[in-house]
Parts: C-alpha cells; structure tokens; sequence
C-alpha cells in the first residue's frame, strides 16, 4: 500500500505540492487527474523517490522512502514500473534491447531467459515478433505498448503512468486504455497514473483522485466523481472555460 502524507514541494519558490495526502490501496487502479501543471508528474516522480520533498512522507508498506539512502532507493525502485508520456524508448536500440534493458542492467537472468521473458512480455501488450524492429518504425501507440512492455518487464508490484493516451487518437488512445486495465487485473499490480484526460481516467480507474491547488481535494469511484457536488470537480470534468478553477 502506498501511503502519501503532508507532501509539500516547490519549484523557485512557487509551491506545487501543499501538504498532499493520499492512499493507494494494493491491487487498486488510481488516476490522478488535474489541469495541465498541477504538479500530477512531479507526485509520481515522489512516489519513486526521483524527487525529495521539502517535507511530508511516502510510505511504501510501511516504509518511508522520504528517508532512504541511494541504494535503498534503488531496491525499492525495481518494485516498480514507469511507463513516460513520450515512451522514453532509446533510437539506438532495437524493440527488444528496449525491452530487456532493465533485465541486464538489474537482473543475472542468462540470455536465453532474458529473451524468453523479452517476448512474453512483448506478447502481453500484442506486439509479437517485432523484437528486432527499431523504435523509429513504430507508430506512437506501438511505442507506446513497448514503453508498456518494458515497465512490466521486471514483473513490478506497481506501474505509473504519465499521460498514457497523450498524442494518440481517440481510437489508439481507448485500445491504450484497454490494455492498461487488462494488465491490471491478469498481473494484479496496482497502478497509478496521471492525465487530464477524463475519457481515459474513466475507462481505467478504479478511484479517481483530483489534484488542485497542490492538494487532493476529491477521491472516488467514476460513478462517484460524474456525482459529485464540488464547483472545482465539476469544471474539470465537464471541460468548461468558466467556473471557480479559472475565474480564481
């Protein structure tokens, strides 16, 4: 379970973060969902420990990694997968050198082992066979599935995402959505990911959580949030210009 407790963090003096909670039950698919700059990636990068907060915790089953050392952090970190908003795959490497990097850079698994693993899990995202094409070849959803793959690679108790459908259509965006919530349920991971779009939050979310002015101000289900009462929720959600978010 991951536990996030009065997380505050600022950038030039400008706060993000002010004093943040929230819980992420294992097993549970949470999206963040807040306008663009609210600070939803700079939460994900804490909940890896690629930023220290100024103060506040985060607990991953009871361990506080706020105050880990380099090396604790680095264990701790391969019990997770990141998928990036840009894929993040490397041009020089093939799809299956991408895919097995986190293998042989963390792994003493032999190379036969690697490459069986490598197509197993190119095989959950539906990308069979193409082990030896280059990035450059795909189209933005493949890499996107990839960037999939390789975050599963190291079978991770947690996956994050950044802006999952970011640049795809509408059509790619909701098959991107359908994969994210399948691998959920086969591999019982829990995932957290960051977007503002609520198309996407809807189709994969267990709860969703709103973050505003550096706070959590609404958790709940879908059907819970279509519901709620909140001026703030309702203007995201609904996608209008005007209301309490902007006229501030």
């Amino acid at each position: 379970m991951i536990v996030i407790e009065g997380l505050e963090k600022s950038f030039d003096g400008r706060p993000v973060l002010r004093g943040l909670d929230l819980t992420i039950q294992d097993g549970e698919s949470l999206v963040v969902i807040g306008r663009s700059g609210c600070g939803k990636s700079v939460l994900l990068k804490h909940l890896i420990g690629l930023m220290r907060p100024e103060s506040g915790h985060v607990y991953i089953d009871g361990n506080d990694l706020t105050t880990m050392r380099e090396e604790q952090l680095n264990e701790l970190r391969k019990r997770f997968g990141m998928v990036f908003q840009g894929a993040a795959l490397f041009d020089s490497l093939s799809v299956g050198e991408n895919v097995a990097l986190p293998l042989r850079e963390h792994t003493r698994l032999s190379e036969k082992d690697i490459r069986k693993r490598v197509s197993e899990k190119l095989g959950l995202v539906e990308l069979e066979g193409i082990e030896d094409a280059r990035p450059s070849s795909l189209s933005g959803g493949m890499k996107k599935r990839v960037g999939l793959a390789r975050a599963i690679a190291m079978d991770p108790e947690f996956v994050l995402y950044d802006e999952p459908t970011t640049g795809l259509d509408p059509i790619m965006a909701d098959a991107i959505n359908s994969l994210i919530r399948n691998l959920q349920k086969k591999l019982s991971i829990t995932s957290v990911a960051v977007t503002h779009d609520m198309r996407s939050a809807y189709r994969i979310a267990d709860k969703i959580a709103m973050l505003h002015d550096g706070k959590i101000i609404y958790k709940g289900t879908p059907d819970e949030i279509r519901r709620c009462q909140d001026s703030r929720v309702c203007q995201f959600i609904s996608g209008s210009a005007s209301g309490p978010i902007t006229d501030s």
